[in-house]
């Protein structure tokens, strides 16, 4: 159980945390720059908000430093991979303009649509996760600030009267390995916080904001490491899980996000649209012809992460998924969930630079030059899509970045540029964003420490 004193410690923390943010926001500095990474290499450095008109020349290169991944509902929930907020904000400023319409074919946790909320444009995220859809329809959704402010205060009322009863089982999710993942005393204080949410006689936006408060502690209160892409159990990290926690930790992230979405409230208006495409697939964008000003987005890297994997334990307790996750899986750019049928024999996407990495990927490993192909196949369908819906004269901007596969240098960036040319864009710019942990001194053959970025235009 926990007490109202320790109510007021955790009050105390979420006011420091948001009073630091400020801080750290206040101090920011727009700056541009040039500096000298641990290779030798000149980039301009960026600090904060990137200027609308910074000069680029193709090849350029760049170290955006970001101030702002927890402002806003940016902050709300842990996602892999995410952009940072001011490149998206940057390209939509500079390639759009308000009441737009801008699209995201990888929308992920919505960080795009949240940018182009904030900056008075329209604007569709796709992505074929479920749980993609439900963190981005809760990060981009306005809530009643008053409705928020009475049932966050009643649901921290209920947290503090925490008991086990019988019917808690009800609210406990039946899935694979469930009890080594979770120590059982956790297991129940999660299935109580559940069954205080569905007790709530509220708006399904707000019952939503909470499960997404919900999901957010989950991983932090398991077995599994926190900081791993992956969800696996490392037991030489000793991580120390002990009763109350998840309690604890839920109405710390509640207050935590209620602050964040009162702020996001006061910067959007009621006539601009954040659309989560459901039934969409960045391969299969079912928006007529010509819809969209603007399209911006991160895909994943070739076999990279796997984000059906990372988010297990909040698919269950959320009861998004059940049982085999493979069929999830399957539907991902970049899966690794492919059948020995299809990688048999070799396949080539036609793209000579490509051709030939894909062939001595084949030499040693026939399944990871599947893999590869067919994240390059599946990218062609959606430059492809994106091409149709853009409306003339319309840019895409992918941000992307390469892999080492085999001890083959797959360069995403230049074989996706050769298949937009065949595919009728026009490329017209690209330069590299440095990424900031591989912002030192390992192998040259070994790094991949730059993001691409390719603006293509109809």
């Amino acid at each position: 159980m926990i007490t109202n004193e320790t109510i007021e410690q955790i009050k105390d923390r979420v006011v420091k945390k948001n009073n630091n943010l400020k801080r750290k926001l206040q101090k920011r500095l727009i700056n541009v720059s040039e500096v000298t990474n641990n290779f030798g290499e000149t980039l301009t450095r960026v600090d904060g908000d990137i200027p609308i008109d910074l000069p680029i020349n193709k090849g350029d290169r760049f170290l955006f430093i970001s101030y702002e991944q927890t402002r806003y509902t940016h902050g709300i929930h842990k996602y892999p991979a995410k952009f940072f907020p001011e490149l998206p904000r940057w390209l939509i400023q500079k390639y759009s303009k308000e009441s737009d319409t801008v699209l995201d074919p990888f929308g992920g946790s919505a960080t795009t649509s949240i940018e182009a909320l904030l900056h008075r444009r329209n604007s569709v995220s796709v992505d074929v996760d479920p749980f993609a859809h439900f963190l981005a329809k809760v990060k981009t959704t306005p809530l009643d600030i008053e409705e928020l402010e009475i049932y966050t205060n009643l649901l921290i009322k209920k947290i503090t009267k925490f008991k086990i009863t019988k019917n808690l089982n009800k609210y406990i999710p039946d899935f694979p390995y469930r009890d080594n993942w979770f120590n059982q005393e956790i297991i129940l204080e999660l299935a109580y916080i559940k069954k205080c949410i569905a007790a709530l006689d509220i708006s399904e936006d707000l019952r939503n904001f909470f499960l997404a408060t919900f999901s957010s502690i989950i991983r932090s209160v398991s077995n599994a490491d926190n900081n791993c892409t992956r969800t696996v159990i490392r037991k030489r990290l000793n991580k120390q899980i002990y009763p109350t926690m998840a309690l604890t930790k839920f109405v710390e992230n509640l207050l935590l996000y209620k602050s964040r979405i009162e702020q996001f409230n006061k910067f959007i208006s009621k006539d601009i649209i954040a659309d989560i495409a459901t039934t969409s697939d960045a391969r299969d964008i079912q928006y007529e012809d010509e819809s969209f000003d603007f399209a911006v987005t991160s895909p994943p890297y070739v076999n990279a992460v796997d984000y059906p994997r990372t988010h297990q334990l909040e698919l269950y307790w959320l009861e998004l998924e059940k049982g085999s996750l493979t069929p999830l899986k399957k539907k991902h750019i970049g899966t690794e969930s492919v059948s020995v049928k299809d990688y048999k024999n070799l396949h080539l996407i036609n793209v000579e630079e490509a051709d030939k990495v894909l062939k001595a990927i084949f030499e040693t490993d026939k399944r990871r030059a599947y893999i590869a192909y067919k994240f390059l196949a599946d990218m062609e369908k959606n430059i492809q899509e994106v091409y149709r819906t853009l409306k003339p004269n319309g840019r895409y901007a992918i941000v992307i970045g390469n892999n080492t596969i085999k001890g083959q240098n797959f360069e995403s960036w230049k074989y996706l540029i050769e298949i937009a040319k065949r595919n009728k864009f026009e490329i017209e710019t690209y330069f590299g964003s440095e990424i900031i942990k591989h912002f030192i001194k390992i192998k040259r053959n070994e790094r991949i420490n730059t993001d691409w970025v390719i603006v293509l235009k109809k």
